[in-house]
């Protein structure tokens, strides 16, 4: 009977669940329990997974203090996402939850929801989406919620989402005013009235209506309930008022971020109370009391994770108080802290570059503005304008070593040779000092090793033993082999400088150990005065060599200065020391024009004196005419650089290489100094090309390459070297492949340079005949080089077509031209063009026709 009642029992239980289970049927039974299944099965799961992959967002967010902070910290990726796409694998589970709790627990009765828990399935579902920045459907999910739902709890949470995806997608006004209307219809509690008047800010933000988006933001963060979000909205506060220049309000928001103390992250405390010291004045008045507020930030225990900005705080201070040293240290220290922060690391090195700039450690400038470019993102403006900054230095570090070695080589040349001894002496004994502090700093860092390890069990136990098992002897062992031999790799005959030593006959070996001699005394060689008095220059041309390379690169420096980086005065100083070095002739005049413009921006009395020197010595200058009417040289006058570039071009194009290369000459003479000259010399590199041929024109190349690398011309002359020349430099000819019907001959006619008048009246017989035999070729006259010219006839599909055209133009009385010419397949035409070696074509062994 109990058995028959459990039974029973069973069976009727199992039919409720049956019955509860369905979708489709609006009763009590099944409403509850979809909606208790839904809340407390799979959508708490869900929200689990979903706050769990929240905070992991959070955890890996990091702000940029540097500008003004988003209300909401999520990094956007700049990728597309697609909807198969889930980077975060608890989001991937909350949406999977969401879509379940939907797909099995709704119930959709006559366009009527029965659950109640639905929407905010579709709510997790949107939030989920929204995280993973997949805004689209994230948007047509709140759009589910607001349209089916208008009776749900939910709505203004929907609305507020839907307005967050609006700002993602840049729709800021269309989100302004559907939360201006859901302010008017709408009662909405405190938090999500703080959450969405934050939104609004940040709609405010974008579209720079920074007024509008402090009092939205100052409604946000007085209704709002979490500290973290209230802190957050305070600070963005500061920074907006910082934007409109109003300091004391910015401190104050600032002040508030403070007083939340432990409230609200402790990041953000620490950069309100930077942020307030960057809005404090430095005075002599206030410099102690602003010092001692920096020290005690840094001697707070709890403030080490953000030492990086603090010690870049106090490295500002110092460099404000002239500190230098200080200040210098303070950069560093900073940069030792800072970690995974880039925009941090590249103010530091920015601010170490540009101290060192200042100081003409040029070298050491340029290293500190390469690592600024290394932390910050490409394509971006302060990216640009490091960067164009370090090219010019890089010009600057080149031609200060010019100056500096050239200075030096002739301060020695000029000594007596009784002072030049002493001079090398000096320098040997400097030498000696700093290799003796070496090798004892060496010998103590081995011995205190040595010591160390003496000290422990292994050491003391193997005392007194065998040579190689007692460490203090092999460590002295080794320093003396080192001292005596310096650095030898482990091979047989170790002592020789050369290894083919025994390979050699007697008379080989004597001199190879000759050699080995002098490179096993090389090291004593430079503290010989013998050795240095033998690289001092004594012919005059080596000396006036070099004096040409310091006024042209003094010259160059002049102009980077005055141009590039608009230090004035170190630009005339350079200027000037051209002039009094005995310059070319082509440098005197522009760096006198170069002082005169120095000269009249800064109001120096010298301008009159300057600008009648080159009235009077220089009358028929192009420079005396602009000091006298500045309106009569106007760009795109025909004198002007452009105007004859343009020329010559012009002339480029109509194959007068050898007026091209004379004229671009006449023209980088006469522009010495000016940005057209590597345009001049790149088309003149051109011009040699065409008419030397391939060797030349990579002479001409590398001169271009080597002498302006920064600027957009020696960067063309860089690629065309890297990957043209090799592709030009194969000088093998083509054998015709008659299998290939795209193949083109052309037919050549060859006559000299003087010959202009006949190849002129046989390039009109040809096309006449081209035209009336009804053929498809075209006729052009190439250069060849200075001596040498072709009418070539183009567009013959085989050797034979080209042939028994020459023989028709020979035989037809019409035409009758009797005159010597080959053909030519067209790869082989364009080696004979850039190798100019049409004599090895006509050379070659060809291999008979089948």
């Amino acid at each position: 009977m109990k058995l028959r009642l459990k039974l029973i029992l069973v069976l009727l239980l199992s039919g409720l669940l049956f019955l509860a289970c369905s979708t489709k049927k609006d009763a009590l039974v099944n409403r509850n329990w979809h909606a208790l299944n839904t809340k407390y099965n799979v959508l708490y799961n869900g929200n689990i997974a979903f706050e769990e992959g929240r905070e992991a967002l959070n955890a890996n967010y990091q702000d940029n203090y540097w500008e003004v902070l988003p209300i909401e910290r999520l990094a956007i990726r700049e990728e597309i996402i697609l909807d198969s796409e889930n980077k975060n694998p608890k989001f991937e589970i909350a949406e999977e939850k969401a879509t379940k709790a939907i797909q099995k627990h709704s119930m959709d009765i006559k366009d009527e929801e029965r659950n109640p828990q639905t929407d905010e399935s579709f709510l997790l579902l949107g939030k989920t989406r929204y995280f993973e920045q997949r805004f689209l459907p994230a948007l047509e999910a709140f759009n589910y919620i607001l349209q089916k739902y208008p009776k749900s709890d939910k709505l203004n949470e929907a609305a507020i989402w839907r307005e967050k995806v609006n700002i993602r997608l840049e729709n800021d006004e269309l989100a302004i005013k559907n939360l201006k209307r859901l302010f008017k219809y709408e009662v909405l509690k405190d938090q999500e009235y703080a959450d969405a008047r934050a939104m609004m800010a940040q709609a405010y933000i974008n579209l720079t209506k920074i007024d509008t988006a402090v009092q939205q933001l100052k409604i946000a963060q007085a209704y709002t309930k979490v500290n973290t979000e209230k802190g957050r909205y305070l600070f963005i506060i500061g920074q907006l008022y910082n934007q409109l220049g109003h300091k004391d309000s910015a401190n104050y928001a600032f002040d508030k971020v403070i007083d939340l103390n432990r409230k609200s992250p402790r990041e953000l405390m620490i950069n309100a109370h930077l942020q307030k010291i960057q809005n404090t004045p430095l005075t002599s008045a206030n410099k102690i009391e602003v010092f001692e507020y920096l020290t005690a930030l840094e001697e707070d225990r709890e403030n080490r994770p953000f030492l990086d900005k603090i010690f870049r705080q106090i490295a500002e201070y110092h460099l404000w108080n002239e500190k230098d040293s200080l200040a210098l240290a303070y950069f560093n220290k900073s940069l030792r802290v800072t970690q995974n922060k880039p925009q941090l690391n590249a103010l530091n090195y920015e601010n170490l570059g540009e101290y060192n700039f200042d100081k003409s450690a040029y070298k050491t400038a340029g290293a500190y503005y390469d690592s600024t470019l290394s932390n910050l993102p490409e394509n971006t403006k302060k990216y640009r304008a490091i960067k164009k900054k370090l090219d010019n230095l890089e010009d600057v570090i080149n031609y200060e070593e010019i100056v500096s070695y050239a200075d030096s080589v002739m301060t020695v040349y000029s000594m007596p040779k009784g002072k030049q001894i002493a001079y090398f002496g000096a320098y040997i004994a400097k030498l000696k000092l700093a290799d003796s502090l070496a090798a004892k700093k060496e010998i103590a860092r081995q011995n205190k090793g040595i010591d160390a390890f003496s000290a422990t069990k292994g050491g003391k136990q193997n005392k007194g033993k065998f040579y190689f098992y007692n460490i203090q002897s092999l460590g002295y062992g080794k320093t003396d082999f080192k001292t005596r031999w310096g650095d030898r790799v482990l091979e047989d005959n170790w002592r020789w400088a050369n290894k083919s030593k025994s390979t050699l006959g007697t008379d080989d070996a004597i001199a190879e150990n000759t050699t080995s001699s002098a490179t096993e005394n090389s090291e004593d060689l430079k503290y010989s005065i013998a050795f240095y008095l033998d690289q001092v220059p004594t012919d005059v041309r080596v000396i006036d060599s070099l004096k040409t390379e310091r006024n042209l690169a003094n010259y160059q420096l002049g102009l980077i200065y005055k141009e590039k980086f608009k230090e004035n005065l170190i630009a005339a100083g350079k200027l000037e020391s051209v002039l009094k070095g005995n310059p070319e002739e082509r440098l005197i005049l522009p760096s006198k024009y170069n002082l005169f413009k120095i000269y009249e921006a800064s109001g120096s009395p010298l301008t009159t004196q300057m600008k009648e020197d080159i009235i009077t010595n220089h009358p028929d200058s192009r420079y005396a005419v602009i000091l006298l009417n500045p309106e009569a040289v106007l760009e795109g006058d025909a004198d002007s650089p452009d105007a004859k570039y343009a020329q010559l071009y012009k002339q480029f194009t109509n194959q007068e290489f050898l007026s091209v290369i004379t004229n671009a000459e006449e023209n980088i003479n006469m522009y010495t100094g000016d940005p057209i000259v590597p345009k001049f010399e790149l088309l003149k590199a051109n011009a040699i090309g065409r008419i030397q041929g391939f060797t030349a024109f990579e002479e001409a190349l590398n001169y271009v390459a080597l002498n302006y690398p920064n600027n957009p011309e020696g960067k063309k002359a860089k690629e065309i070297i890297a990957d043209q020349l090799p592709k030009l430099a194969v000088k093998d000819f083509a054998e015709a492949n008659l299998a290939k019907k795209s193949e083109q001959w052309k037919l050549i006619f060859p006559f000299k340079m003087t010959e202009d008048q006949k190849v002129g009246a046989l390039k009109q017989v040809v096309e006449k005949a081209i035209k009336e035999l009804k053929y498809l070729n075209t006729a052009s006259i190439d250069v060849y080089n200075l001596e040498n010219q072709f009418l070539v006839i183009h567009g013959f599909r085989s050797e034979d077509f080209a042939l028994g055209f020459a023989e028709l133009l020979k035989n037809n009385k019409e035409y009758q031209v009797n005159k010597e010419n080959f053909v030519i397949l067209s790869a082989n035409y364009k080696i004979i063009q850039i190798h100019k070696n049409l004599q090895a074509y006509k050379n070659r062994v060809v291999t008979p026709k089948p």
